[in-house]
């Protein structure tokens, strides 16, 4: 269906969650001062090299959150506690550690930046992902794209420099025509809520210095040989998933699909605030969550546990996660 600005205005007078990821950004402070602040960061590994045929992809911790169980839809901690012991993970009441990850796609030809990283003013245990870049030997200079799966300022905080130029200078950006239409609306600003004009400004600003550097895509579409989009609609409009293949291998990035893993995987049904059709997330969540288990896919998520790559298996009515094992790359 083409996403006009009649449409794209529907949609967000039709999603009061919309506002939700917002207050990460304008009133961060006030939203996480009910939960316990790391005050350093911890030793958790920023990088892990995974190979995909002949892809060599680098995943790169950007840092974590301690994202509150509220922000939950439908939690229960009975629930919760049983969900996370079965998946052997420390059980915590009030707030969960939710990573941010972004990955490096070396094609040989092509170094691919998916997802740029967090504001640092968001927390002291977030925006790491220039200096693990540093500590994986990669080089903003060497990065020729960057893609997006979608726009929220966790995903797009280093793409600027603090004076306003490219981070990655020799990048073009990549997005969905959905998205970048979508953040860049007059018509949507002015209709949504005070704290969601402040994320669409910021994330407006941190993609500014490409807009004369950018490709957009509509739909499922190779944009590079081995590396296909995949609309994944309901977090954003223009949510969107990458599929890597390779020599019979395949590893699917699918953005922000799950953000607890402790919980999602055992409560597919549990939505979260961030998403701006709670309801459209589910549908999709279900439906990659069948064809990850159904294919033996592997999955790649920018909220699932560091490095965030593995495999869904079927487990009743539910799932479970499987980290992928070690290999050398």
């Amino acid at each position: 269906m083409e996403v006009t600005k009649r449409t794209l205005l529907q949609g967000l007078l039709m999603a009061p969650a919309l506002a939700a990821p917002a207050l990460l950004l304008s009133q961060s402070e006030k939203v996480f001062a009910q939960t316990p602040k790391a005050k350093t960061y911890n030793d958790t590994p920023g990088f892990h090299h995974y190979r995909v045929g002949d892809f060599k992809v680098t995943a790169l911790l950007d840092g974590y959150f301690e994202m509150p169980t509220n922000f939950i839809k439908g939690y229960d901690e009975k629930a919760a506690k049983a969900s996370t012991i079965q998946s052997y993970r420390r059980f915590t009441t009030g707030s969960i550690p939710v990573p941010v990850n972004a990955y490096v796609i070396n094609t040989g030809t092509e170094m691919i930046l998916l997802g740029a990283g967090t504001p640092t003013f968001m927390g002291a245990t977030l925006g790491k992902l220039p200096a693990n870049m540093a500590a994986a030997g990669i080089n903003p200079d060497d990065i020729t794209k960057v893609l997006l799966t979608h726009t929220h300022p966790d995903h797009v905080a280093a793409l600027a420099k603090k004076d306003g130029s490219k981070a990655f200078r020799n990048a073009t950006l990549m997005c969905s025509e959905t998205e970048w239409n979508f953040i860049h609306n007059d018509e949507v600003r002015k209709a949504s809520p005070e704290d969601f004009k402040g994320m669409i400004d910021y994330a407006r600003s941190a993609l500014a210095p490409y807009k004369d550097d950018r490709q957009t895509f509509s739909g499922k579409k190779e944009l590079f040989p081995g590396i296909t989009s995949s609309p994944l609609p309901g977090h954003t409009p223009g949510h969107t998933g990458y599929e890597l293949h390779s020599k019979g291998e395949k590893l699917f990035f699918w953005g922000d699909v799950v953000h607890f893993s402790t919980l999602q995987f055992a409560n597919p049904d549990w939505k979260v605030i961030f998403d701006a059709d709670a309801e459209l997330a589910l549908k999709t969540r279900r439906a990659i969550f069948e064809r990850a288990s159904t294919e033996r896919m592997a999955i790649a998520g920018a909220h699932v546990d560091f490095p965030g790559i593995g495999y869904v298996e079927k487990s009743g009515d539910a799932y479970r996660y499987v980290s992928a094992p070690w290999m050398p790359t």
